[in-house]
């Protein structure tokens, strides 16, 4: 049976077309991780200018094989021939606003699309969680899947705003280690993840006025004194590991007053994963 053309508008407004849907997808490992969650299964994936050339973030990963599924690199070196190594027939890839691809040099970004067609989806801090989670389904749809688990992540938002109505409301602080004498700590407003715990009643810390429009860069000190009941500790790559900071005193305030659970500011945009943050977070708050 001859199948309908392909056709797909990115939230650049840029549309992409192909004769049929597309089979061999290359994707910005966020997006990849997402659409394994959705059914779609891409043939490779790349990282950002903070992952590591060689090897897959743990923390990115999700649900994706570690075999099976290439990894093209990272960075500077990530080249357009890499990208095409695989022989994509569509490129995914993230932005954090103004349209330009996250995690690739612009120029190239620019050759890579004179070759084939690259969807970039906005992940930044002008959408929701549910307009992101939403624009990702749409493009698993047009390629063929309908993998969404809305069921759990209903049950999952039930959930969490019930244990978050309680009182007293535990404090939640949001951080990236950043080496052991400071420490980037989120602006909840600025992260879609973190938005979406507000709405439904997780009490977030906002560290207060400074520098920054996502983190707020500050001495340990100033982490420990906001107090938190929870910390959801950034566990990427480019966060200082947790074991490193043990001989930080402020590090070991935290850890004795504070629940800390692992967080990965860049986790798949799905339905599946938004599921599985949100009930973690509501066992975190059961268990303070």
């Amino acid at each position: 049976m001859e199948q309908s053309a392909w056709r797909f508008s990115d939230d650049r407004g840029q549309l992409s077309t192909a004769p049929s849907p597309p089979s061999r997808v290359v994707a910005y490992i966020q997006a990849g991780a997402t659409l394994e969650d959705l059914g779609v299964r891409p043939a490779a994936v790349f990282g950002s200018f903070h992952d590591d050339w060689t090897e897959p973030d743990p923390a990115k990963i999700g649900a994706l094989p570690r075999d099976g599924i290439s990894y093209l690199g990272a960075g500077s070196g990530l080249s357009v021939d890499a990208l095409l190594s695989t022989g994509p027939d569509l490129v995914v890839a993230v932005s954090y606003g103004g349209g330009q691809v996250y995690g690739l040099d612009p120029e190239v970004a620019k050759h890579l699309e004179e070759r084939v067609p690259v969807v970039v989806l906005d992940v930044g801090q002008a959408r929701s969680l549910a307009d992101i989670r939403g624009r990702f389904a749409d493009l698993a749809r047009s390629l063929g899947a309908s993998r969404e688990d809305a069921a759990a992540l209903t049950d999952a938002e039930e959930r969490l705003r019930t244990v978050a109505a309680r009182t007293p409301s535990p404090r939640v602080l949001a951080l990236s280690p950043a080496d052991p004498d400071q420490v980037h700590i989120a602006r909840p407003g600025a992260w879609p993840e973190l938005r979406g715990l507000a709405g439904h009643g997780v009490h977030l810390i906002d560290p207060g006025a400074g520098p920054g429009a996502n983190w707020l860069t500050a001495p340990w000190e100033t982490a420990a004194g906001l107090r938190p009941d929870i910390v959801l500790a950034d566990v990427r790559c480019n966060a200082a590991p947790l074991d490193t900071l043990r001989s930080q005193a402020s590090w070991r305030a935290l850890e004795e007053h504070a629940h800390v659970l692992a967080w990965n500011p860049e986790s798949p945009c799905s339905a599946r994963a938004h599921a599985a943050f949100f009930g973690a977070v509501a066992d975190a708050l059961e268990g303070v």
